[in-house]
């Protein structure tokens, strides 16, 4: 406990030393630049604007509303990345969602790491940051690797490289931008998976693309029943649904349905319980972020 709160007393002493117009950091070579540049400083969450850069386009407001719970228990565990634009001036590069749910709450600082950057700079390390670290929908990522090529002109092998993801990977969500731009929102919105999204690239002719699409959401066909479908319609030039076999559901004994809302209620999610035939079950606790899964276990821990 004890060097956390020392930890907070060196960001708000940093954060003093940037509010002396006589240390006007600009660069890397400047006065006190080194004690700044890569250190957690507690910033006026009023002095950082918003990335023109930003990958992200959607943010679930559910999730957010999660995350600015966790901050308000726990503080914010991952600071953000921001640029220095000028005197007191800043600009996000990466941490948005943590951003957002801080002002959110009434926060008034929050947590960051600061850093020198042109605009070409920070571009390339917001979009490679968030493809590493954020969970964007296929369709944001693929867009991220698309301006990453067209803007920073990296080659597919210069961004398996920074990025951390083969080769293929990267073609692969790539390849997902030449679908219909329908069935692009439709990913995006969470109605299709990547992988109904990479049954579809088969298809050339987009009205057949779309017909499918309309099919799989009617229907609520899996990938494996996409790529089923796909397949003999390469072949037969027919769109036939399969034949889905029908699954045994099995009842869930009168006790879990009973106890199953107070898992729920107590862990601020649904809680999935699945009960196997010889009576032994799983229970599955989800959770959407770093934030989150502390938020949890700080619950389980004061249970004990």
């Amino acid at each position: 406990m004890a060097k956390a709160v020392k930890k907070q007393a060196l960001g708000r002493g940093l954060s003093a030393l940037l509010k002396d117009p006589e240390n006007d950091i600009q660069s890397a070579k400047d006065k006190n630049a080194d004690k700044v540049i890569g250190n957690i400083v507690e910033l006026d969450l009023d002095s950082i604007e918003m990335n023109p850069f930003q990958p992200r386009t959607n943010f679930n407001e559910e999730t957010l509303r999660e995350l600015a719970s966790s901050i308000k228990e726990l503080g914010v565990i991952q600071p953000i990345t921001v640029r220095k634009l000028g005197f007191e001036d800043y600009q996000l590069v990466s941490g948005e969602r943590r951003f957002r749910a801080s002002k959110s709450i009434g926060l008034k600082t929050i947590p960051a790491y600061i850093r020198i950057a042109n605009d070409q700079e920070s571009l390339e390390m917001a979009l490679v940051e968030n493809i590493q670290r954020q969970d964007l929908d296929p369709i944001e990522i693929a867009m991220s690797y698309q301006r990453l090529i067209d803007e920073i002109q990296l080659t597919q092998e210069q961004m398996s490289e920074r990025v951390g993801k083969k080769r293929s990977t990267i073609a692969n969500y790539l390849r997902l931008l030449k679908l219909d731009p329908i069935i692009q929102t439709g990913m995006r919105d969470g109605f299709l998976s990547m992988g109904h999204g990479r049954a579809l690239i088969t298809i050339e002719d987009q009205n057949i693309q779309l017909e499918i699409y309309e099919t799989i959401l009617t229907e609520k066909l899996s990938v494996r029943d996409t790529e089923t479908l796909v397949r003999n319609y390469n072949t037969t030039k027919e769109v036939v649904v399969p034949v889905k076999k029908e699954k045994q559901t099995e009842e869930l004994p009168i006790y879990v349905k009973k106890g199953v809302s107070a898992f729920s209620e107590y862990f601020g999610h649904k809680i999935d319980v699945k009960v196997a035939s010889n009576g032994k079950g799983k229970i599955t606790i989800p959770f959407h972020s770093e934030e989150d899964f502390n938020r949890i276990k700080k619950l389980v821990e004061g249970g004990q």
